[in-house]
């Protein structure tokens, strides 16, 4: 008799969870066809939005020397500590911080959008939020395949156990 209900037990579960895969295949299905989004989505910036906004905001120009005869010591990029070359594309922020173009490029796409020597802001908080949204949503494709995948995983653990 104990086996008998122990089945049983094995069966109500396994078919909780094949429901519960069923379910969530079909939630995948629906939200694939409609194109559901967020309300949020409409208002992601790309990549190449982002990088025009910064050259917007601080435009490239072309390093020279000639510019810089008032100082004695060779100017360098505070991001690579490489020196300016001749005609390099050079980006100075609005705190007057200069850098290679790639550099803070960079710098501005992965780490923040601040002045990587006074932090001061080079965009708006809402750009950068809504940039960064973006970047989180390319990571992560939204699907819930992953979900599935770890539900199934974890109940599939308990059921080894007894068959």
């Amino acid at each position: 008799m104990s086996s008998l209900s122990l089945f049983f037990y094995h069966l109500k579960t396994i078919t909780l969870v094949l429901f519960t895969l069923m379910l969530l295949e079909i939630i995948v299905l629906i939200r694939s066809v409609m194109g559901l989004s967020s309300k949020s989505d409409k208002r992601l910036i790309t990549t190449n939005q982002y990088l025009k906004l910064i050259e917007e905001k601080n435009p490239t120009t072309r390093y020279s020397r000639r510019l810089r005869t008032d100082q004695p010591h060779p100017a360098e990029c505070a991001v690579c500590l490489s020196e300016f070359k001749e005609e390099e594309e050079i980006r100075r922020l609005q705190c007057v911080h200069t850098f290679h173009k790639d550099c803070l490029d960079r710098w501005l796409q992965q780490c923040s959008a601040t002045c990587p020597l006074c932090r001061t802001k080079v965009l708006p908080d809402e750009v950068v939020a809504s940039y960064h949204r973006m970047q989180d949503q390319v990571e992560y494709d939204g699907s819930d395949e992953e979900v599935i995948f770890f539900l199934s995983a974890s109940h599939g653990t308990s059921f080894n156990r007894f068959f």
